[in-house]
């Protein structure tokens, strides 16, 4: 093939020359405005239509499509003409009618509906339902649990528990204390297979259960330290001989507040005889249903995934042992929790006319 065939030498100006070697040697534009940046440039620097073919894995009517473009438009005509095809648009009655049936039951007694169910009960695509779930922020795949608080003291203890967070006495220590009970130290009969490139961590079934331990946290809220300590009850006498010694680490504080739950072993003769002994500790019960208020539920949340839930313990020893040693590390990176509720308006309460939540 000559070039005459083809209307012969491509001319370029050294402005165009310039501007589509930026184009050829990009590496951010797209794929196709390099690919006719590189076919102008191979027809001015004369190569003919077959060296162009091989080297650029196209066709001759390929070519001389883009070189015409060219010659009538110069850049312009670099462009493509199919802008593809138009969005297709759901109306809004379509959209409401997807947004009703989610929120009704499925037919077939499933719990909730899937993208592609719906999407088939109501004779068009997934994508369209997926978009439109995703204007309305539905998620029928998701589900929250919650726990409404009965407590007809709520207001008063939650205020007073988070005036103790945001501005606590001067002087003063805060500390939440819980236990967390009985902790299994489980050891696995199958060897565990250690992680690997495109393989995860993986642990038999079966397991051997050596017993359980409680322990005991006090979260420091000005400095998210934890005190810990492993016991293998949750009495009335292991409570306060942890809580013994808090205090006895706490000697510079003029006040000790200690936020806890109502669990019984909080409330016997002998805390009370504790706290009669220790007028500096004060005690503030969380409303009923409310551990979320207590900040020592996220520590515990942390170490549960961190250590327990795929810990190997050959024995409760070894439990107690790997827990203390997290303790005293975590220590080393400590902060303190900064939690916030964003909305007051939808506190989950209880409705006095209903006895339901909302």
């Amino acid at each position: 093939m000559s070039m005459a065939q083809y209307g012969g030498l491509l001319i370029l100006s050294n402005d165009e020359r310039d501007e589509l070697m930026r184009w050829a040697h990009s590496r951010t534009l797209p794929a196709g405005d390099v690919f006719r940046a590189r076919l102008i440039l191979a027809l001015a620097d004369g190569c003919s239509y077959r060296e162009i073919e091989q080297r650029l894995d196209t066709s001759a009517p390929t070519i001389a499509r883009w070189r015409l473009r060219f010659e009538q438009d110069r850049f312009e005509g670099l462009s493509p003409r199919h802008k593809g095809s138009r969005p297709r648009i759901v109306t809004p009655a379509v959209q409401a009618r997807i947004v009703r049936r989610t929120l009704q039951s499925s037919p077939d007694g499933s719990t909730h509906w899937s993208c592609r169910k719906l999407a088939t009960a109501l004779g068009i695509s997934k994508s369209t339902v997926q978009r439109v779930w995703t204007q309305a922020q539905l998620k029928p795949h998701r589900l929250e649990r919650y726990m409404a608080s009965n407590d007809p003291e709520f207001e008063s203890k939650a205020a007073d528990i988070i005036g103790l967070y945001l501005n606590p006495p001067q002087h003063a220590a805060v500390f939440c204390v819980d236990e967390k009970t009985a902790i299994q130290a489980l050891d696995r009969l199958d060897p565990v297979l250690p992680l690997s490139p495109g393989r995860a961590e993986r642990h038999g079934f079966e397991y051997y259960r050596h017993g359980t331990l409680s322990l005991y946290a006090a979260l420091d809220v000005k400095s998210g330290k934890v005190t810990g300590k492993t016991a293998k009850r949750h009495t009335s006498a292991d409570f306060i001989d942890f809580l013994t010694g808090v205090v006895q680490q706490t000697k510079w504080a003029k006040e000790i507040h200690i936020v806890l739950d109502n669990l019984s072993a909080h409330k016997t003769k002998a805390v009370e005889e504790f706290l009669r002994q220790n007028p500096r500790v004060r005690f503030h019960f969380t409303p009923t249903y409310s551990s979320w208020l207590n900040q020592v539920e996220l520590w515990f949340a942390k170490i549960q995934r961190d250590v327990i839930d795929r810990g190997v313990f050959t024995s409760v020893s070894d439990l107690a042992r790997k827990l203390r040693r997290y303790i005293r590390a975590y220590e080393n990176s400590a902060r303190p929790f900064r939690w916030t509720y964003t909305d007051p308006q939808r506190r989950i309460r209880t409705n006095q006319l209903t006895g339901t939540a909302h």
